[in-house]
């Protein structure tokens, strides 16, 4: 295949743009690639030289960083205190309460990471978890008893309520023995 511009030079640069969702396709010669100026980097001369390397052109290729400002456009930044998520990461500090908001997206993720979930199990005093327990599982049994309820599965719904009247007597017991 010949050069798209000088048509004298076999080509060896293929450049493909898409521009307003029209793909535009250009193959051409070393030099007419150098003066177009259509070669991120180092150039054409200097990223071929003598030899041709796969290593070089990759590096080349996978090195190219925003400008600052555009970085700072795409960085998410704390409204409250002007931190930086990229601050946030060097020094491991957020600024302020607001920080846990505006970095919300980027948290989750390294949370789950460190913890296997997102979301918070907390602790129960030891004295208090046998009533604390019962009192979730209540919980637990009012809200499966309202899905039960509201797909007319009243038979299992009358075991649910009353599996939750045999917990919330014990919780009442449980009050009068140590009251």
């Amino acid at each position: 295949m010949l050069c798209d511009e000088c048509k004298k030079e076999p080509a060896c640069v293929h450049i493909t743009k898409i521009i307003n969702q029209q793909k535009i396709e250009k193959h051409l010669c070393e030099q007419c690639a150098e003066q177009s100026g259509e070669i991120i980097g180092k150039g054409i001369n200097n990223l071929f030289g003598s030899k041709f390397s796969v290593h070089d052109f990759l590096k080349e290729m996978f090195n190219y960083t925003l400008p600052d400002t555009a970085r700072q456009t795409l960085e998410p930044v704390c409204t409250d205190c002007g931190l930086s998520y990229s601050e946030f990461s060097r020094s491991g500090k957020f600024g302020c309460g607001g920080c846990y908001q505006a970095f919300s997206g980027q948290l989750e993720p390294l949370i789950k990471r460190m913890h296997g979930t997102a979301a918070h199990a907390g602790k129960a005093p030891k004295r208090s978890s046998i009533r604390f327990g019962i009192e979730q599982r209540i919980k637990q049994l009012r809200h499966e008893l309202e899905q039960r309820v509201s797909r007319e599965e009243y038979e299992l719904a009358a075991k649910l309520r009353d599996e939750i009247k045999a917990l919330e007597k014990r919780l009442v017991s449980s009050d009068q023995h140590q009251g």
